[in-house]
């Protein structure tokens, strides 16, 4: 699940939880949970939870108690007289004023998102308990939010005043990664971790995710989602810096030699891949097929995001009352004190705000199963882009999914093949070699609404996929606008 289910007051949409052990009442109850494990088991389907360990709301009992002055709590976070300079991933100050204690507590997100701190061996205790109480329920893996911040070196101030380089990675992520497994999760072999990493890197993620270290089956890293920020500020409008792109999947893919990718483009934290990468207008489905040729072709294991395998678009919305994401609305206000203009936020958010992810999944041209007002605006374009239209047509985005999924399961060239780029500097394509054993793929994905064409020795392939229906196969191959095309070769 990519998005937390447990109780939590919501400020963060979940990510900020008061009480790991009980199912928040706008999801449902424990028995509702019960009954969709089983049912789930039934047909084979395990369930992934979301989860988040590197802070408590601070609703929570811990913190709550930690605010009365208790030192066994105060001490599951970090208290400080003096704050440092460091910022808050969601703007402001990553540190909160406590007047009754005259202390400042910290919270890398939100001022209700309090940091735990892991270097106390009582609060790892408490969340390797929570772990193996879901385990015992029967949940098949688990999805640790911003799990890579939980090693915090040096409480100093940074030159750069944002503080990240004393928290990112840090120097027992390996150490508590590898206690946690070998206490709860490491003991079943039918169950699946992956991390979400902030702004980590190449080695670390090699580390975590190395079966030889037993620590996570695969990490997230965000890298390839920050290409269309100016100066690498996220609350930006720019095009996409198509070569960036390019060199960091080939970076990525061939320097995880040691450990395994989690390969993705859309999350509950991103902007809708048609609308960034693609086109979501006049290459709608082709693009969309495109961006999912793309990344399921890689070396890794690819997750697919509520309503990306319909094609959902981002939500264009035009008020800030439409908007429900703590950071957007956050950053509305700061953009707004930095003298942009109106025009300017809304296309700002327009282009990079989690709510983009986050509006109801679009089911019918009705909009969905509920006749309740939902949480936050469904997206206007639920009457042309929907589950039910998506099923009624062969051709779909959904089956072009169905179909890479199975394609897969049956060839090991793409399960466990190794990668070997091509096409580097091309300025519209990003391609790439598959090659297992005697099996051989060429995947060719242009990104661009572009006629263009490379010369590449296809002699003794076929098909295996495409985006279009008609092709001319030869050595100098004509490429469509966002056209995709998968070529296979067993010798």
């Amino acid at each position: 699940m990519d998005n937390t289910i447990f109780l939590s007051p919501q400020n963060d949409n979940g990510y900020d939880i008061t009480d790991y052990y009980h199912i928040d009442p706008i999801y449902g109850t424990m028995d509702d949970l019960d009954e969709l494990i089983s049912e789930a088991h039934k047909r084979n389907i395990g369930l992934m939870f979301d989860i988040v360990f590197n802070h408590t709301s601070t609703t929570h009992a811990w913190f709550q108690r930690a605010l009365k002055g208790e030192q066994k709590y105060k001490d599951y976070y970090f208290f400080r007289k003096k704050p440092t300079n460091w910022e808050s991933k969601f703007g402001g100050s990553a540190w909160e004023y406590v007047e009754e204690l005259d202390e400042y507590y910290l919270h890398l997100f939100d001022k209700t998102q309090a940091d735990l701190n892991w270097e106390n061996p009582n609060v790892r205790e408490e969340l390797v308990k929570i772990l193996n109480f879901w385990i015992d329920k029967d949940i098949k893996g688990f999805r640790f939010d911003v799990i890579n911040l939980i090693s915090k070196d040096a409480f100093v101030d940074d030159n750069n005043g944002v503080g990240k380089k004393f928290y990112t990675d840090g120097k027992k992520m390996n150490q508590y990664l590898r206690e946690i497994n070998q206490k709860s999760f490491g003991k079943y072999d039918d169950i699946i971790t992956v991390g979400e990493m902030s702004s980590t890197t190449i080695e670390s993620c090699n580390n975590y995710t190395n079966p030889q270290h037993h620590e996570l089956n695969m990490t997230f890293n965000f890298h390839h989602l920050k290409v269309d920020y100016e100066n690498q500020e996220k609350w930006t409008t720019m095009p996409f810096n198509f070569q960036e792109l390019k060199n960091i999947f080939n970076q990525w893919q061939l320097g995880m030699k040691d450990g395994w990718n989690a390969l993705f483009w859309n999350c509950h934290d991103q902007p809708r891949s048609i609308s960034r990468f693609g086109n979501d207008t006049k290459y709608h489905d082709i693009s969309a097929k495109m961006l999912a040729t793309t990344m399921h072709m890689q070396r890794g294991t690819p997750y697919i995001y509520q309503g990306e395998e319909i094609g959902m678009t981002n939500n264009y919305f035009t008020d800030i009352h439409q908007y429900r994401d703590v950071e957007s609305i956050n950053y509305y206000h700061i953009l707004k004190n930095q003298g942009l203009s109106e025009d300017k936020i809304h296309e700002i958010l327009q282009a990079k705000s989690r709510d983009n992810a986050r509006s109801p999944m679009q089911w019918n041209n009705n909009g969905g199963f509920s006749k309740n007002t939902p949480w936050i605006q469904m997206n206007p374009n639920h009457t042309t882009i929907n589950v039910e239209d998506n099923l009624n047509n062969t051709n779909s985005i959904f089956y072009y999914y169905q179909k890479l999924i199975n394609l897969r399961k049956q060839y090991k060239v793409i399960s466990e093949g190794n990668y070997i780029p091509i096409e580097k500097d091309h300025p519209y394509i990003y391609a790439y070699k598959r090659q297992y054993n005697n099996e051989e793929l060429i995947i060719i994905n242009n990104f661009y609404d572009v006629d263009t064409s490379i010369d590449i020795n296809i002699q003794d392939y076929e098909i295996l996929i495409s985006n279009y229906n008609q092709h001319t196969l030869n050595n100098h191959l004509q490429i469509r606008p966002y056209e995709s095309i998968v070529l296979y070769k067993h010798s």
